[in-house]
């Protein structure tokens, strides 16, 4: 299903899992199937699918309860969000793409994993971990759930914007500032509170690491502060023959902030693949 939209690209719609789901899909080559951050949507994606549809196919999904997709009033879960991606997948015949996942999107990729290896062809984890929440996190996910019910979407903004980029960038790139507000405010409670209990519900996925046996790229900004450079070390020591790429002077949103590295990281990684 594809209906026009007042911009330049389209926006395609499928039904998964009795859900619809919003995507785009551009390019032609190695498919890259990219899974964005909490609370954000597929557009976090644009320089990527830029500078990147050019060479790969780059699929840019709005996950369940976020931007254009459904955002059903439901108990949410990683695993759910993991087999949305395979039934897209799916949708569109593709077998064994590179996933690309940052923040969130770094979790539901390890979910992915973990229970479709062999549907996976190379793994980007970007400013993401592989521990689960520590009480104390668990606790503030719950709370901010209770305070996106009672306040709105506006409140998580305030909340998650300086978790999300780095202070030069909010001081000094306010265009930046107000396209991850524009994201974070235009998702609905359901989704922003259902993606917290998923989040907070997350398992441990440190034993998986040593299971991995695809090329896996990780990648983390400088100045991460949620899920600093120590946690990309980590996975980058337990996962066989994994590599790491630390983009300087990048937050939370290294995608965002240092869109030329990041790109050039992945261009590199899908590069190697298709030799």
């Amino acid at each position: 299903m594809v209906r026009r939209l007042t911009r330049t690209d389209y926006l395609m719609l499928a039904q998964v899992n009795n859900i619809s789901l919003a995507f785009n899909d551009l390019g032609t080559g190695l498919p890259l199937v990219f899974l964005h951050a909490f609370p954000l949507n597929r557009t976090m994606w644009a320089d990527q699918e830029k500078a990147l549809s050019t060479q790969f196919r780059v699929i840019t999904i709005d996950l369940r309860g976020h931007g254009e997709s459904d955002a059903p009033l439901w108990h949410y879960s990683l695993d759910q969000a993991a087999d949305d991606v395979c039934g897209l997948m799916d949708h569109l015949s593709i077998r064994q793409p590179i996933l690309v996942g940052l923040s969130m999107g770094g979790y539901i990729a390890l979910a992915f994993y973990r229970t479709y290896a062999e549907r996976v062809k190379g793994l980007v984890l970007a400013d993401t971990r592989a521990q689960a929440d520590a009480e104390d996190g668990k606790r503030a996910r719950f709370e901010m759930a209770q305070l996106a019910y009672t306040q709105g979407a506006g409140a998580i903004a305030e909340i998650m914007i300086p978790k999300l980029l780095s202070p030069a960038t909010i001081e000094t790139r306010p265009e930046l500032v107000q396209r991850v507000r524009t994201m974070i405010e235009g998702n609905q409670i359901s989704g922003i509170a259902g993606d917290l209990m998923a989040l907070a519900e997350r398992p441990d996925s440190q034993p998986l690491l040593t299971q991995i046996s695809c090329p896996v790229q990780i990648i983390v900004g400088e100045l991460d502060l949620p899920t600093p450079p120590a946690d990309a070390r980590l996975m980058a020591e337990r996962i066989p023959n994994a590599r790491l790429a630390v983009i300087p002077g990048a937050g939370h949103l290294s995608n965002l902030e240092q869109p030329e590295l990041f790109n050039e990281a992945i261009r590199s990684f899908g590069s190697n693949l298709t030799r």
